[in-house]
């Protein structure tokens, strides 16, 4: 091969890698902004549409079920099709439902925010074995990089939503249609992906077959999906209960709101440190440990109530919950060892995550009701803590899943 044909080869792999990494980046902030929108928009959505708190509050609810369910179906419909079209047709999918949401009734409403649901449901499971088959040298870096533009566009969605739905006769359909217009850059920019379609894709997929089911007999695979549980609770329950938290100890709505945006700013940082850190250590136990360790911090300065202390437990909370993700994102990864193993562990764990996450806000809520205060509800997040201080000391530990399955099964036999 000539001089020629040897650069117009290296450039063209450098283009390509340039236009997946901008797919990746693209798709990653379509993961959690069409979520947070709608959140920040409850409250115009309830007085417009005449529904109850209870109904409205499904809207958040719904889609971590969606997760819950279909997560262990993605990584199935990847094998057939590919990971590259399965993520197009969710792109396609997340469209439709941000259209179909956006339109005035409820029917509409909750139609589209199930096909919300599981539009991103896909996209959460395959994008960490989309990093492991395209970037193996540089897991933690790419990690890092999509964690960052998921977390940026979710706090945007969370702060602009509101002041779209004033601007003119937008209302709260156009600010939560707006989004749309980001879905369909994204899917334009990940199209040229549908032509790169690897020839090892087949020999992966029977490798996968032979392997189907393993990963629930993995005693590691549990620790890291009870890890990912853990923080997912942990996260959706401090957003949907901080607020009435720091209500009880004399902070008006307006400050609290600023606490709740102090705690999401800080993990921001932290989701692309972590990873790059994570890489590059032996194993990941003392991030695990430091993490935990940060939950019970930040979780014991609220129990304590010093309004003073506050703001700085926000910040130590945001630090954990950031530092949390990023880790269960990168133990689908680093204790896999190929892509489409990757993917059915984040389908495992995202499946049990989100149910629990799910579960988490409804949970700590009737323990208020029940104990009439917020120290109940704060204990048990501690104890969670110390839960995922156990299970990701585990899960840190150098090994993979798989082998872990195999020595499992002959301690078994033994």
């Amino acid at each position: 091969m000539n001089k020629e044909a040897i650069s117009s080869t290296l450039n063209k792999n450098t283009r390509n890698s340039w236009l997946l990494l901008i797919g990746i980046i693209l798709v990653g902030s379509n993961l959690r902004v069409p979520l947070t929108s709608a959140g920040s928009l409850i409250p115009l959505i309830r007085d417009d549409l005449g529904i109850s708190n209870a109904l409205i509050g499904t809207i958040t609810t719904v889609p971590l079920l969606a997760f819950a369910l279909l997560s262990p179906f993605a990584p199935k419909i990847a094998n057939r099709i590919g990971m590259e079209l399965t993520i197009t047709l969710s792109l396609i999918l997340l469209i439709i439902g941000i259209a179909i949401r956006s339109f005035s009734g409820i029917f509409s409403l909750f139609s589209g925010t199930i096909l919300i649901g599981v539009a991103i449901a896909m996209g959460n499971v395959l994008i960490p074995g989309i990093v492991k088959m395209n970037f193996p040298q540089k897991i933690g870096l790419m990690t890092g990089i999509y964690a960052i533009f998921m977390n940026l566009f979710g706090a945007l969605g969370s702060g602009v939503s509101a002041p779209i739905a004033s601007v003119g006769n937008f209302g709260w359909q156009g600010a939560l249609g707006i989004w749309g217009v980001l879905t369909l850059i994204s899917l334009l920019l990940w199209l040229p992906q549908l032509s790169k379609r690897q020839k090892g894709e087949k020999v992966q997929v029977k490798v996968n077959i032979k392997k189907k089911g393993s990963l629930w007999r993995s005693p590691l695979a549990w620790k890291i999906t009870i890890f990912m549980g853990g923080q997912s609770l942990m996260f959706y329950t401090l957003i949907t209960w901080l607020p009435d938290i720091l209500n009880m100890k004399g902070y008006n709505s307006n400050a609290a709101g600023w606490i709740v945006f102090l705690m999401q700013f800080s993990l921001i940082p932290i989701t692309f440190i972590v990873p790059v850190l994570a890489e590059k250590m032996k194993n990941q136990v003392g991030l695990s440990i430091t993490t935990a360790i940060l939950f019970i911090i930040g979780l014991a300065g609220l129990l304590q109530g010093n309004s003073v202390l506050v703001p700085l437990c926000a910040i130590i909370l945001g630090i954990a919950g950031g530092s949390a993700f990023s880790l269960s994102m990168m133990f689908f990864t680093l204790r896999t060892s190929d892509g489409k193993e990757a993917a059915e562990m984040s389908g495992m764990a995202q499946s049990f995550g989100y149910l629990l996450a799910a579960v988490g806000p409804v949970l700590v809520g009737t323990l208020h009701d029940l104990s009439g205060g917020w120290s109940i509800p704060l204990i048990l997040l501690i104890f969670l803590s110390f839960v995922l201080l156990i299970v990701g000391i585990g899960a840190g530990k150098e090994g993979h899943v798989t082998n872990d399955v195999d020595q499992h099964h002959t301690m078994l036999k033994e």
